[in-house]
């Protein structure tokens, strides 16, 4: 089989790093390059890191190049500022460095979502998301995946308290039966299942991944 270099946004958040750890113990991929906002502290023989700026991206088209782009880039309102520069980072940027790829011939697009993910939306985060996949779509890649998770259960050192919270009782009334398609998952086992799918999965067109579907 062929070594694959794997392209990653997002490498700093939850799923993001997940996803990197995995990938730099794969054998199948040969390559991994990062694309980042900021600076960050990782050395292994098969890992390029590019600290770039998101709002020039036209400057890093020669860059973008490989065999699958995996985005998990992602924020919060109350991270980013607002919900302008939220919608810059979670769908402006993500679609301009999709399309980039797209053109230069990367085959394969893996993208992070979230369950409810709908461009007619009523609320802001599930509109965004759903504004994305819409639009990532029409893009020219052999294949593209969509994993639209339940809440994440992120790393300890990353949890929210709000989330803490909201999966403690996600938890509890899934073990009485209700609401199993909102069952939160470990966002190691998100990882997981994106890298398997990238490599087992030899559909070309357009798979959604529902919630449900990430805990087969």
């Amino acid at each position: 089989m062929k070594k694959l270099h794997a392209l990653v946004l997002g490498a700093t958040g939850a799923t993001g790093k997940e996803m990197v750890k995995l990938l730099l113990e794969d054998s199948n991929f040969s390559k991994v390059s990062l694309f980042v906002r900021r600076k960050i502290h990782i050395d292994h023989e098969k890992l390029t890191i590019h600290k770039i700026d998101f709002s020039r991206l036209n400057e890093y088209n020669s860059l973008v190049k490989g065999d699958i782009l995996f985005s998990a880039l992602g924020t919060t309102k109350q991270e980013a500022g607002g919900k302008k520069e939220q919608f810059l980072v979670d769908y402006t940027y993500q679609y301009e460095f999709a399309k980039i790829a797209s053109e230069n011939s990367v085959s394969h697009y893996s993208l992070v979502s979230s369950i409810g993910a709908n461009k007619h939306s009523f609320f802001f985060y599930p509109k965004i998301k759903g504004a994305l996949e819409s639009s990532v779509k029409s893009l020219r890649f052999n294949k593209i995946h969509i994993f639209q998770p339940p809440s994440l259960i992120r790393q300890p050192e990353l949890i929210r308290l709000g989330e803490k919270y909201s999966i403690n009782f996600l938890q509890v009334i899934n073990k009485l039966g209700f609401l199993r398609s909102l069952k939160p998952l470990l966002v190691k086992d998100l990882a997981m299942k994106i890298i398997n799918e990238s490599l087992t999965n030899k559909i070309e067109g357009i798979t959604i991944y529902k919630s449900k579907d990430l805990f087969n």
